[in-house]
């Protein structure tokens, strides 16, 4: 019995699985490969107990076999053999009364396509709402077809448009977090190199740029070892096996707890300086350094109290695959509700303080003829730093959003967390005008310093 794949598989495998992840279509490629898997191991399992155990006809015949999608017993030459649907199949409630064929030739060997692929019918068993894809159909030899109908399910509810558009998205936030992480680093070490910008609020920013900087990194590291894991190359059986073993997923689970946390750490980021800037305008009198200890245990220390946990349910009740789905979700909201709740204070502080500037504004319009525009961008400039814009789809969760809704709440997600890193760093950092005049002042004494450089010309 064969168990080689076919090749060209690598690629379309990943951009399949990638692609269900992504837009969360229910049976998401991952847990459809293991759990059909898993059963297509049991069927080829107990198809191999059969064949060996009944006996063989007299005269000529088709022999029994296991073809990687179906058990065949012998055929008589000239008849078409047919048999129930595998019940491996994710959709087999819908097609379990549907039959599969196969031809015995009058010369005692299965009919085939092409000289090598065996010929098989197996219309009636699939899914009557599955679309095949460009993709699927680089893979579809008939030795393969059980790896053809996995990756079927993802394509199903999958038009050429949506797949180009989800693989869209990926470029999109894969460059967004690419510049932001380029960007926060030499924000970071404006931040550290000059000792003039020392100070605590520099001191949040710090950590702000550094949750923003570790969430991209996270992601990007995630993405790596999700095309790893799925781009690796599958000859044989033995390589799904291993492919989908707990053990292979040690990696992935890892860094989705560490994106988790990079992710609580940065909305908890947004809270402190929101914080900060609340009391600041308020005008409160408190000790900035032990203040300070108190914003890191809040901004570094919160999201361990929520990601634990979660990591714990997640490893007792749904330790499957990468730990991306979520089919309980209340093991979900122990990681959502400290975000909306961490969104919402934000928005509570955010319109406080633009009463606060409003109020200052008018009392001196006088002299600032034009102070409805500073508080239109007092107001675009906050939004970006308290995270507000995430209250827009703060109640349309993935679950609840369907058809169009959901392609745009995608976009605009993926779009403003990775670009908002970007953003953040150039509008508190080189935007500043402390920084800008801190790094003239060290560029004009550069050039005292290397007058010969400067002059060469």
């Amino acid at each position: 019995m064969g168990d080689m794949l076919g090749p060209g598989y690598r690629q379309s495998l990943f951009h399949l699985v990638w692609m269900c992840l992504l837009s969360s279509i229910p049976q998401g490629g991952a847990k459809v490969l293991e759990k059909t898997f898993e059963e297509w191991m049991r069927y080829r399992d107990e198809c191999l107990r059969r064949m060996a155990s009944e006996p063989y006809p007299a005269g000529l015949f088709c022999n029994r076999t296991f073809d990687m999608y179906a058990c065949w017993p012998d055929g008589s030459p000239g008849i078409t053999v047919n048999i129930s649907c595998p019940f491996y199949l994710p959709w087999f409630e819908k097609v379990k009364h549907g039959l599969v064929s196969r031809r015995c030739g009058a010369n005692g060997q299965w009919v085939t396509v092409n000289g090598s692929q065996p010929w098989r019918d197996y219309s009636q068993c699939e899914e009557e709402t599955a679309a095949t894809v460009e993709e699927v159909g680089a893979l579809a030899q008939p030795r393969s077809a059980v790896l053809l109908d996995l990756a079927h399910q993802c394509g199903a509810g999958l038009q050429e448009g949506a797949r180009q558009l989800m693989m869209s998205f990926k470029v999109l936030y894969t460059v967004g977090y690419s510049l932001s992480l380029l960007t926060l680093i030499s924000a970071l070490l404006v931040l550290t190199v000059f000792r003039k910008l020392h100070c605590t609020r520099n001191y949040i920013h710090a950590n702000l740029f550094a949750s923003f900087g570790l969430r991209a990194t996270s992601v990007m590291v995630k993405d790596a070892l999700l095309e790893r894991r799925w781009g690796m190359e599958l000859v044989r059986v033995a390589d799904w096996e291993a492919l989908l073993s707990h053990e292979a997923a040690l990696g992935c689970r890892a860094a989705q707890v560490l994106m988790q946390y990079c992710i609580l750490a940065n909305h908890y980021w947004f809270l402190v300086e929101a914080v900060y800037l609340y009391k600041l305008l308020i005008g409160a009198v408190f000790s900035e350094k032990n203040y300070y200890r108190l914003y890191l245990y809040l901004g570094w220390g919160t999201p361990v109290v929520f990601v634990v946990p979660w990591a714990a349910a997640k490893y007792l009740k749904e330790n499957a695959e990468c730990w991306a789905l979520n089919e309980n979700m209340a093991y979900w909201w122990i990681i959502r509700i400290p975000i909306l709740l961490a969104s919402l204070i934000n928005l509570l502080i955010f319109m406080r303080i633009l009463k606060v500037i409003l109020a200052k504004l008018r009392a001196n319009q006088k002299g600032y003829a034009d102070y409805k525009l500073r508080l239109a961008k007092a107001t675009l400039t906050l939004i970006p730093l308290f995270g507000i814009h995430e209250v827009v789809f703060i109640f349309a969760t993935d679950e609840q959003t369907t058809g169009i809704l959901r392609y745009v709440k995608v976009f605009f997600t993926l779009f403003l967390n990775s670009f908002q890193g970007f953003l953040v760093a150039v509008l508190y950092c080189f935007a500043n005008k402390e920084v800008k005049s801190e790094m003239k002042k060290k560029w004009q004494l550069w050039k005292l310093d290397h007058p010969a450089l400067c002059c060469a010309q």
